[in-house]
């Protein structure tokens, strides 16, 4: 045998089925391929499917005669072509007529090996190459296909995507997001098990609707489907089909799913951009139960377009000053009278184009984007040289509370940053407050409490932000390091109508009372809610009551008042 013939790349012996209904030829193939296969044999269809069946896993080739008593190679080749598990097996067919070439094609043939058996080296490099081009499939489809559905994996739903334009430019199509609502809480209540039936199910719908409508589809994420049609003009009964077999097959009838629809796409986007706008309908649909289904509309496309702006623009804000820092005055008013104590320092984008835009715009988008930790550090600075300037001007020290997000504080040199920030405006660290929010602490408790007390131990105070919307447990509270507690102003919003929210602002005034620690009130608005929280024993007070929000120069009358109040 010729030594350019070259073994199996990875040396692992493959097993090889040699079906033929003569023992001579039989022998004389497996002889010539023995050397670098395992062999084994059949004498007719029957029993090659038995050995098929029995070996499907390691089988890796099939030499197929296709004139064989019993059943013929024909119907063998008929009966792999139809069985998803054994089609992956590729069969070089063995054959002295040139006519059966085209049908045994038609059944999945790979390759043909004419008789007599009389070119050993062709014969051998014929079955090494279809071996290995059928693992390389196999390896392909493999990263094609997510494991559990069997839909495209996003990467390839994409790609195929793209073919499909390529050929058929002209086609309208429609981009579709299918998520399922709080798929998190499914796993977490029935275990990943049912999660998985969850999944599988949904799959299996979308197939079946694929199989009437013209389109692909893939699993993008744990629980979100996304898949490519031909135009309709509603989706809705697609919807409920899915949403009808989910709940038979689970017998869970509260399952809820939601779907975004991208109509008439523009095929002058790229395809991602396609489905990012799909998801936008799909996401808008969070917490409204009584709607799953919505459509891309102009009005989001013009929200898309004005938060890209605000994304893009964002740099140039922050070297040109765009944004500007406001001030809110906090009040003691543990005595007769309130007395200005200190200032939480919030954003304000005067933008060139859009005027003056409030920070629910664009604090959200920069979270997301990660831009979030530039603009925190613009107003850390921005606030920090407004307390020297207050302090020069006025001969007293009014406090700053700066925002300070999980991301921020994840951040190794956060710490090092905000010292120096203090330090080069002349402060003390006890003139400069940090913000964190109550589920900060909660998120990632043991790393922030770490860097909170090592904060706290150089001077800094620091004060739990919207306390009472996360889930900190009492002996948790009981060993964090705080200096204040600042109350959601959801339960301010509503302690004059639900005498639940105010008990429950009672209770939390009490245990900051009990842990020797104020509470800040924020969202208070008017002389009621400031007339129950002062009987309730609160400690100080930030709201429009008082005062919104207001630039530094308005801000300046409230600490002239303390001034004179002082003298």
């Amino acid at each position: 045998m010729s030594e350019e013939v070259k073994r199996p790349r990875d040396g692992i012996r493959r097993l090889v089925l040699i079906v033929d209904d003569e023992h001579v030829n039989r022998r004389l193939l497996g002889k010539i391929i023995e050397k670098d296969y395992d062999v084994i044999y059949a004498e007719d269809g029957e029993e090659a499917m038995e050995q098929i069946r029995k070996r499907e896993k390691t089988l890796s080739m099939i030499l197929l005669d296709l004139i064989m008593p019993k059943m013929d190679g024909y119907e063998v080749l008929a009966l792999l072509h139809d069985d998803p598990n054994l089609s992956r097996i590729p069969v070089i067919v063995l054959t002295s007529e040139r006519t059966a070439e085209v049908k045994s094609l038609q059944l999945g043939a790979a390759d043909f090996i004419p008789k007599p058996y009389d070119m050993p080296e062709v014969i051998l490099a014929r079955v090494r190459r279809s071996v290995e081009l059928a693992e390389d499939s196999s390896i392909i489809n493999a990263t094609e296909n997510d494991t559990l559905t069997g839909l495209y994996t996003k990467e390839y739903f994409f790609q195929h995507s793209r073919r499909h334009d390529q050929y058929y430019p002209d086609e309208p199509m429609d981009a579709l997001v299918l998520n399922v609502n709080r798929f998190h809480l499914v796993n977490d209540l029935h275990g990943r098990l049912f999660g998985d039936t969850v999944i599988t199910c949904i799959a299996g719908q979308i197939n079946r609707i694929l199989d009437d409508a013209d389109g692909i589809a893939c699993r993008c994420e744990a629980d979100q489907f996304y898949i490519y049609v031909n135009h309709r003009d509603n989706y809705e009964a697609m919807l409920n089909r899915i949403i009808t077999e989910l709940s038979e097959v689970t017998g869970h009838s509260r399952l809820s799913i939601r779907m975004g629809v991208y109509q008439n796409v523009d095929q002058s986007v790229d395809i991602e951009t396609r489905f990012d706008r799909a998801a936008i309908a799909c996401n808008a649909l969070r917490g409204n139960y009584n709607t799953a289904y919505g459509v891309y509309d102009d009005k989001m496309h013009e929200k898309e377009l004005y938060s890209e702006k605000l994304i893009g623009d964002m740099d140039a804000g922050v070297e040109e000053r765009q944004f500007k820092v406001y001030y809110q005055p906090k009040f003691n008013i543990k005595g007769v009278d309130p007395l200005l104590c200190s200032a939480e320092a919030l954003i304000r984008w005067q933008h060139p184009e859009y005027g003056l835009v409030g920070p629910g715009a664009f604090v959200p988008l920069f979270e997301e984007n990660g831009l979030v930790k530039k603009l925190d550090h613009y107003v850390w600075r921005e606030a920090a040289a407004q307390i020297k300037r207050w302090k020069d001007k006025f001969g007293v020290t009014i406090p700053v509370s700066v925002n300070v997000s999980r991301i921020d504080i994840s951040d190794p040199n956060f710490e090092q940053e905000i010292t120096d920030i203090v330090a080069e405006n002349g402060l003390e660290p006890s003139e400069y407050l940090l913000e964190i929010t109550e589920s900060a602490y909660t998120d990632n408790s043991e790393q922030i409490v770490e860097t909170v007390k090592r904060l706290r131990d150089k001077g800094f105070r620091v004060e739990m932000d919207d306390f009472g919307s996360g889930y900190s447990s009492l002996n948790m509270l009981a060993s964090l390091p705080i200096d204040a507690l600042k109350l959601d102003m959801a339960f301010i919003r509503k302690i004059c109508d639900d005498e639940k929210d105010l008990r429950m602002v009672q209770l939390m005034i009490d245990i900051a009372d009990f842990m020797k620690i104020p509470v800040i009130a924020e969202g208070v608005e008017t002389k009621e809610q400031y007339d129950l929280l002062k009987k309730a024993g609160c400690d100080i007070i930030q709201g429009y009551y008082f005062s919104k929000p207001v630039p530094p120069e308005e801000f300046e009358k409230f600490i002239e008042e303390r001034v004179n109040h002082r003298l």
